[in-house]
This record gives C-alpha cells, structure tokens and sequence, in this order.
C-alpha cells in the first residue's frame, strides 16, 4: 500500500463523524460494533505502514549523513593532496606535484558527487518527514477516536438496556393498574362484591322468612285467646 493511500484512508477515518453515522443507522449498535472492529483493524494496518515509512525514513537519513560525512572527507583528502603537490612543486619534482594534484582532482569529483546524492536526497527526506508527521497524527486521531466509539458504543448500550428495564416495568404496572376496568384485580373485585351481595341476599331471605313464622306464631295466639274469651262468655 502506497503512503498516499495511507494517509488517505488515515485522513478520512479520523475524520469520521460518529453521529451522523449513528444518526443514519438501522442498528446503532451493531454498526458501532463493526467500526470498532474496522477502526482497530485499520490501526493495525496503519501502525505497520507508519512503521515501514519512519523506518525508510530513517534509511535515507542515514545514506544523507553518510553522504555529507563523505563529502567532507573528500574534501579533506582533496586539501590534502593539493598542499603535497604544492610542496612536490615547490621541491622541484613537478611530476611529482602533478600526481597528486591529479589527486585531488578525483577526490573533489567524489566529494562532488557525495553533495550532489546529499541534495538529491534533501526534498525527498523533508517530504517524507512531513509523510510521517501526517501519519502520526492520523494515528494519533485515529486511536482517540477508537476510544470515543467504545464509549459511545459503552453508553448506548447502556442506554439500551435502562429503556428496556423501563419497559418491562411499565408493561408490568400496566397489567395491575387498577384502573383499567379489564384488570384481574378489578375482576376479582367484582366477584367477591357479587358474593357479597348474594350473602347480603340470603341474610335477607332467612329474616324474611323468620319474620314470617312469627307472623304465624302471633296469629295462633289470637286464636287462642279468642278461643278462651268465647269459653268465658259462654259459662258466665
């Protein structure tokens, strides 16, 4: 995967905004769920591509300073061939002198081209430089806003299972409310007022019919009386 690419996708996950994405939807929960295991699967994949980008960082920064250490033993060699062929030249042995300024020409080509691979390489280390500061930064969004899912996804889940406490104890007060004419309570309420009432109803019928035999009773005794009274009228 190319560093373009990472940055890209870095860049775009950190950036995700995590309640529209819960606003859209169907199951919170589970997409919560799956972009938890995306976004941890990203890191990894990310924290390994950042890994390999710092390292070839690293590897040029190194051949850099190879490159400038090199340069400037060059050029030291080259000062120092030179002062010999000076001193060849100002001995009277011109060949001599000759030699090593041919020398020091070949050791200045060579720091030349240390310099010239030291600049090459300049931009492309600067660049890369900045590569990873992005990448890390990413990451560094990425990993916060990893924890920022896990708590939503924490906090929703707890919502979750508070509404469905609060639903089942509403669906059970609903059963016993006793205002709802259809309730057993209020049924049951019924049926012992019906006994009642039939209690009420045969303590009433067993006085009427006791007042009744009393009735009866008096009325005997009238005639009884009755009875007596002619008899005494009639032996009178």
């Amino acid at each position: 995967m190319s560093k373009q690419t990472i940055l890209g996708r870095v860049t775009q996950l950190a950036k995700a905004n995590i309640n529209a994405l819960l606003d859209q939807a169907e199951d919170p929960q589970k997409m919560l769920d799956q972009l938890i295991r995306d976004y941890s699967a990203n890191i990894t994949e990310a924290e390994e591509a950042v890994a390999t980008t710092i390292g070839n960082l690293r590897l040029m920064e190194q051949d850099h300073a190879e490159d400038v250490a090199a340069a400037a033993e060059w050029g030291g060699k080259a000062l120092a061939a030179s002062r010999k062929a000076d001193e060849l030249r100002a001995g009277g042995q011109p060949a001599e002198a000759d030699r090593f300024d041919n020398l020091a020409k070949v050791a200045l080509g060579r720091q030349l081209q240390s310099e010239k691979e030291a600049r090459t390489a300049e931009p492309t280390i600067a660049a890369q430089t900045e590569v990873v500061g992005k990448l890390t930064s990413g990451l560094d969004r990425m990993r916060a806003k990893l924890v920022e899912l896990q708590a939503k996804r924490d906090e929703l889940v707890a919502r979750s299972r508070s509404a469905q406490a609060q639903n089942t104890m509403m669906d059970a007060v609903k059963n016993i409310d006793v205002l709802d004419p259809t309730s057993d309570l209020n049924r049951f309420e019924d049926k012992v007022r019906r006994e009642e009432a039939r209690a009420l109803g045969k303590q009433e019928l067993a006085a009427s019919s006791l007042d009744a035999q009393f009735e009866q009773l008096d009325a005997l005794g009238d005639e009884a009386e009755i009875a007596a009274r002619l008899a005494a009228l009639k032996t009178a």
